[in-house]
């Protein structure tokens, strides 16, 4: 299958770097690019990519707000990785805070731009598992006590979380709980709707914001 693919940034040259990479692998194509924020929007829902590379800080309209709006306004949005200069910029968590799969650092090399599109189109992992523990240690909002959704879990379910939050993908959760796929993907689906959250990275960012990471398994 296919990767589509949108860039959004405002400086041409980035876009063009990343087209060059992207375009010369045989399951991607890069299907439109924008220059701002509010761009960015236009050219999602008149394109239809699987995967967006956001950046942040652009014109009219941030990435963030670009991201809230394009998570907000299609039944199947694609995946968006947000492309930043700083892996610890405020920014960027509040990008994951609103719907980003994952970040890519702007320096990273081809290899690793290519991988990481493969990775979020197939939904089942992390991206850079130890940046986001980081990341929501930092800016961790102090809960006077754990979320209602924290006692609901069932042992399973705590256990999925868990390894999920340390970026193995359903596979690797299989093996070490010694169950079938099919198993792993239904906790997973239970977590993330007793999590009220879209997908693995907002459910990871919420169990680190409640302070289950830190409770006793």
């Amino acid at each position: 299958m296919t990767i589509r693919i949108v860039l959004a940034d405002d400086e041409r040259m980035v876009r063009s770097a990343l087209r060059a990479i992207l375009s010369a692998e045989p399951d991607m194509e890069v299907v439109g690019e924008a220059a701002t924020g509010a761009e960015a929007v236009t050219v999602v829902r008149d394109r239809r990519p699987d995967v967006i590379l956001m950046d942040v800080r652009m014109p009219e309209i941030d990435g963030i707000r670009a991201t809230e709006q394009i998570l907000g306004a299609l039944d199947e949005p694609p995946r968006v990785v947000v492309v930043t200069t700083f892996e610890n910029d405020s920014y960027v968590y509040d990008a994951l805070r609103a719907g980003a799969a994952g970040f890519l650092l702007k320096r990273a090399d081809a290899d690793a731009l290519v991988q990481a599109v493969r990775l979020v189109s197939r939904s089942d992992t992390l991206l850079f598992p130890s940046a986001l523990r980081d990341l929501a240690a930092e800016h961790a909002r102090a809960y006077p006590a754990p979320p209602p959704w924290v006692a609901r879990l069932t042992g399973r379910e705590s256990e999925v979380l868990r390894l999920m939050a340390r970026g193995l993908t359903n596979a690797e959760i299989a093996r070490r709980m010694e169950v079938g796929p099919a198993t792993v993907k239904s906790h997973v689906a239970a977590v993330l709707a007793k999590t009220g959250t879209r997908d693995r990275t907002q459910a990871v960012i919420a169990a680190y914001e409640a302070g289950f990471m830190n409770s006793r398994p």
